[in-house]
């Protein structure tokens, strides 16, 4: 059995495969209508059985609850889909409201292709979505829907900069179709990275053991003052389903990039123009590198880039670690306008949550067994 990164929205398999709503039923399950369906509000007032962790969870899922949407979306089946007797495929995910404007947060993967997005309220409200904008690198999208401000209620952000690992996680969406399901768990690492939709990755991810499925794809993940820290998006599992290996987009990305994709319909971030990759131990053995030095390893400065230009070096010199290929002459990137950087993830996140095309940054180089200072001015991503 094979291993795999998944994305999580319900009916979509990479885009394409549907997966049958009833697949989540079994056995004698009660099919309820959508009226039944609607969840009721936890009593806070129950007996001292609930426990005041269970009254927090419960607190918070009432409070956010109003601001989570179960998102139906129909879209083109692709030429080889099974489902191509009506040329269309179904899915599902979860999504957020951010303002009372009626922005709601999501997936890029959940709507890309739609040609009709429901979007169902927590109140029973269901509505049309248009999508404002669509952003591959990242993975999120911004929808809007027709509604008064007084029947839209935001979701508040976190700093995911300041989360730390073991803090309590919780998680609101729409798993196997289920809507407005509560799962908890811990931030299990932090500083993640996994693949965009298009060519670049996804740096300083959200690590959780919180239960995510199949359509919990755009729905949020909060702390326990009932903020937003992520948006759940991604899974690595053997089944498709929950193996408590979950990552989430880190609060600070979703918000830099829900503005510019409201303000512009699209997002213009900054590029370094490198390849690189995290320090390992054939590096420092190559090189005679400090065996604590973390950063990351310039493998080649992409010529006429930014990184080229400031007259950042490709490796070289390069010779046989227990059958790894590593250079002896490299330039190493520890530090970005003085803020440390572990390795590839965190250059990746702080450039895509922090600069924009045009901006200078200072980076420090460990080149030559010296700390040298290089300004570099950004371009634009191809």
């Amino acid at each position: 059995m094979v291993t795999a990164v998944a994305l999580v929205a319900f009916g979509f398999v990479m885009g394409t495969a549907l997966i049958s709503d009833t697949a989540a039923s079994s056995g004698s399950s009660t099919v309820l209508m959508p009226q039944q369906a609607l969840q009721t509000p936890i009593p806070l007032d129950s007996p001292a059985l609930v426990t005041d962790t269970e009254r927090l969870f419960a607190d918070i899922y009432n409070r956010v609850s109003p601001s989570v949407v179960s998102i139906n979306v129909v879209a083109t089946a692709g030429q080889d889909s099974p489902f191509s007797d009506s040329g269309l495929a179904f899915g599902s995910g979860s999504g957020f409201v951010i303002d009372q404007q009626g922005y709601i947060v999501t997936n890029n993967h959940v709507v890309d292709g739609a040609q009709d997005i429901e979007v169902n309220f927590f109140d029973g409200t269901i509505v049309r979505g248009e999508i404002v904008g669509l952003d591959p690198d990242s993975d999120l999208a911004v929808l809007r829907v027709d509604l008064p401000a007084d029947r839209l209620h935001p979701v508040t952000f976190a700093d995911s900069n300041q989360l730390v690992i073991g803090q309590t996680t919780l998680a609101i969406g729409s798993p196997f179709g289920q809507r407005w399901t509560l799962t908890s768990g811990i931030v299990s690492a932090l500083d993640r990275t996994i693949e965009g939709l298009g060519r670049f990755s996804i740096g300083s991810v959200v690590q959780t053991d919180a239960a995510i499925n199949p359509g919990n794809s755009g729905g949020v993940l909060l702390n326990l003052q009932g903020q937003v820290i992520g948006v759940n998006s991604q899974i690595i599992s053997r089944s498709n389903s929950s193996s408590g290996i979950g990552f989430a987009i880190p609060s600070n990305l979703v918000q830099r990039v829900s503005r510019e994709l409201i303000a512009d319909g699209e997002v213009d971030y900054s590029y370094l123009g490198i390849v690189g990759g995290d320090v390992d131990l054939a590096m420092i053995e190559a090189a005679s590198l400090p065996n604590n030095l973390r950063g990351v390893v310039i493998e080649q400065a992409e010529a006429g880039g930014p990184a080229s230009a400031a007259g950042l070096r490709n490796a070289s010199n390069f010779v046989n670690v227990n059958g790894l290929e590593r250079p002896r002459s490299v330039d190493i990137v520890t530090a970005i306008d003085g803020i440390p950087v572990a390795g590839m993830s965190s250059l990746i996140s702080y450039l895509a949550s922090n600069t924009i095309p045009g901006q200078s940054v200072n980076l420090t180089v460990y080149r030559d067994s010296q700390q040298v200072v290089v300004p570099v001015v950004l371009g634009a991503r191809p």
